[in-house]
């Protein structure tokens, strides 16, 4: 599997919620880097993100507008989108239903995604979630 195929299943497995897809696309020791500004080492640590982030926005849909791999590197432009329907760090769940832009950019070790660090537009979700 090239590194365009490792980043579109890596989407794939967010958009379907099965998480057990980590095991076979991320490195053991696997860095990320989420838009909320919170680090989560290994697979294990990278799963919690993930069901925290589900728990906040069960239908959350991660769109991929552009990605441009090179090397052992890609980049990808994402459209979040979902329902806030659970709480989110202070933001308790408000049932409106969300869209903002991010950027991932990724690093690939032995057909593997060894790290992920993500940039998102989090002015434009707080806004969203915000009850004022």
């Amino acid at each position: 599997m090239d590194n365009k195929q490792l980043v579109s299943e890596y989407y794939a497995m967010w958009n379907s919620h099965d998480f057990t897809k980590a095991d076979q696309l991320l490195d053991k020791d696997v860095r990320f880097r989420g838009s909320l500004d919170i680090v989560a080492n290994g697979i294990d640590g990278f799963k919690e993100y993930a069901n925290m982030l589900h728990e906040a926005f069960p239908n959350l849909y991660h769109a991929v507008e552009i990605l441009i791999s090179e090397g052992n590197i890609a980049t990808a432009y994402v459209t979040y989108s979902g329902t806030h329907s659970g709480r989110l760090l202070n933001y308790e769940a408000t049932q409106k239903r969300i869209s903002y832009a991010g950027a991932a950019f990724f690093r690939f070790k032995d057909g593997k995604i060894v790290s992920i660090n993500v940039l998102g537009d989090l002015n434009s979700l707080y806004k969203q979630i915000s009850n004022s």
